[in-house]
């Protein structure tokens, strides 16, 4: 591989946030799953409530349960 294959290379940040800000996400409903462990931090896993089980596999974003904040405290 010679280069990178994101396309983030060649553009500057500026660019990618203007060409991401072109895409909707009204309307999108979050469902949110967590995992609970004896041994090791609790998972939070949110992904879209509307995906497709054949998508759900790669439309995630997972982090530990302590890691994330509540929306109201932070405001």
């Amino acid at each position: 591989m010679t280069g990178p294959t994101s396309g983030y290379g060649d553009r500057s940040p500026r660019q990618r946030l203007a060409t991401a800000t072109q895409y909707s996400t009204d309307g999108t409903d979050l469902e949110s799953i967590v995992v609970r462990y004896e041994d090791r931090p609790d998972r939070w896993t949110i992904t879209p409530r509307e995906c497709p089980d054949s998508d759900r596999v790669t439309t995630w974003l997972s982090a530990d349960a302590r890691a994330t904040v509540d929306l109201d405290d932070v405001r």
